[in-house]
């Protein structure tokens, strides 16, 4: 397969970039090929770039080693398994450029290839490996080397699936599955950006119950809260808080973020013991950065009546970063949140070092 930018192959590609690319003159000034789209508009919506990461496993339980291939479609009978019974879970990483434009990071993929595999354990899937995994998402980034965002202009997205493709009409795990990786170029998740979220507590629809797969970031976690988020946002609302389903008094998560409050020097979190909440990577960091920071930080039951009491109040995910809330609407109550200093704090240290303009003391940055 020939290899667009002058490159005879993708492993030339992989291996050796600064051959593909007209990375630096010499006078050290950045030449990095661009793709050519308006920067400095990018929303988080899709946008078709050139290539797509693909492997195959089937009854051995292992996978193949995988290729990097022309971005396009899948091909899969109608009676695979991710369709009729949405045996599916996927993943959602960045790779950003450093202030050099050359230089490329990923932030944190070991716990997205981690995730991943207990995800797929949960839904009776085979899964690749860590270094499958994390092979493949610095593989298909360099690929698309050209579609990642100039510094301070957004990062490249990396969406990793693995779905059931094989063929069953019966309800079981499906014969055989595809894991595969596609990237787009992102800006802000949410069109307010830094301005503040306006949040509406959903109290008749549940994201997931006891005993369920909310804490798996599987494909069929998401449709389901599709009702609540449209109805919300028809309303004027940025997105939907939901409740615990067992007592309806709990804050759990927004629809693709997790959510803090924050009083003086504390920081709290609803807490993921009932299995009900997805274990954000960027909740994670948050947690670990806040702690560094000398914040005291909870993982508890937060109720809902907590939000008129609370001075801040902020989501977090990776495509969201770090968004403070500016309202939260529950029944006929609305709580305004004005200050956002603790949100803007977390979120100008954790996107510096996952651009590199902050050092990395946790290792949590990986360069491609």
């Amino acid at each position: 397969m020939l290899f667009r930018h002058g490159c005879s192959s993708l492993w030339t590609a992989y291996l050796k970039p600064a051959n593909c690319y007209r990375l630096f003159s010499s006078r050290g000034q950045s030449n990095e090929h661009y793709a050519n789209i308006d920067w400095d508009n990018l929303g988080f919506d899709h946008v078709s770039t050139d290539y797509m990461y693909t492997a195959k496993c089937y009854q051995t339980g292992e996978f193949s080693q995988g290729s990097i291939d022309p971005l396009g479609g899948i091909q899969i009978f109608p009676s695979a398994g991710v369709i009729n019974y949405g045996q599916g879970v996927f993943e959602g990483l960045k790779a950003y450029r450093k202030e050099n434009e050359r230089d490329i990071l990923l932030f944190r993929p070991y716990e997205n290839a981690l995730r991943m595999k207990k995800g797929a354990e949960r839904m009776c899937m085979p899964s690749p490996s860590i270094e499958q995994f994390i092979k493949a998402v610095k593989q298909v980034a360099m690929a698309n080397r050209r579609w990642i965002p100039p510094p301070e202009k957004g990062a490249l997205y990396i969406r990793p699936l693995l779905l059931g493709t094989g063929s069953l009409l019966g309800l079981a795990p499906a014969p055989e599955y595809t894991f595969l990786a596609y990237v787009c170029p992102v800006g802000n998740y949410f069109k307010e950006g830094s301005t503040g979220l306006n949040l509406y507590v959903e109290d008749n629809i549940h994201r997931s119950t006891l005993g369920g797969a909310g804490d798996v970031k599987t494909i069929s976690n998401y449709a389901p809260v599709l009702k609540a988020q449209i109805n919300a946002k028809n309303r004027g609302f940025s997105d939907v808080l939901f409740l615990d389903s067992a007592n309806k008094s709990f804050i759990e998560e927004a629809s693709a973020s997790n959510i803090f409050i924050a009083n003086g020097n504390v920081i709290s979190t609803p807490s993921l013991k009932r299995g009900t909440i997805l274990p954000g990577i960027t909740r994670k960091t948050i947690i670990q950065l806040s702690r560094s920071l000398d914040y005291k930080v909870e993982e508890r039951d937060i109720s809902v009546e907590e939000l008129s009491k609370a001075e801040q109040v902020f989501c977090t995910g990776t495509a969201v970063v770090v968004a403070p809330v500016r309202t939260v609407t529950y029944k006929d109550q609305r709580f305004e949140y004005r200050n956002s200093t603790v949100s803007n704090e977390l979120h100008r240290i954790l996107i510096g070092i996952q651009t590199g303009v902050l050092q990395d003391t946790m290792d949590w940055t990986v360069p491609i």
